[in-house]
């Protein structure tokens, strides 16, 4: 079982929308095949506290107007890890020293990565 278009879909618009505020180090994992309720995690890093409540404010934001609502929403309030659950996909928004910390990528390295495709913008000045 792979993930599916529509989660792909999905998971483009989050890293755009994460890679809008600055979010670092992105890492999609297609983790459809071990679990049952959910297609792709989507992990990104901030620098800060406020940094990653921005990140995950941009990511709800932009899937709300979509039309995709969270069905659950979690850490935002302390800024060091943030979850947001939409479904097909689950974004994990961290803190820098919380994502070492725990580590997703190698509890999940069995599972596929899959690539972003993410705009390149010019900076203004």
């Amino acid at each position: 079982m792979t993930a599916t278009p529509r989660a792909i879909e999905l998971l483009q618009l989050a890293a755009r929308a994460a890679d809008s505020k600055q979010a670092e180090d992105m890492v999609a994992l297609d983790v459809s095949e071990p679990l049952a309720l959910t297609d792709i995690f989507l992990l990104a890093s901030g620098r800060n506290e406020r940094n990653v409540i921005a990140i995950a404010g941009e990511i709800e934001d932009q899937m709300i107007e979509a039309g995709v609502k969270p069905l659950r929403r979690e850490g935002r309030s302390e800024g060091r890890w943030v979850l947001l659950d939409f479904g097909d996909i689950v974004v994990h928004v961290f803190h820098d020293e919380d994502r070492q910390f725990y580590s997703l990528e190698r509890l999940w390295s069995d599972c596929p990565a899959i690539a972003l495709e993410l705009e390149t913008t010019s900076q203004e000045a």
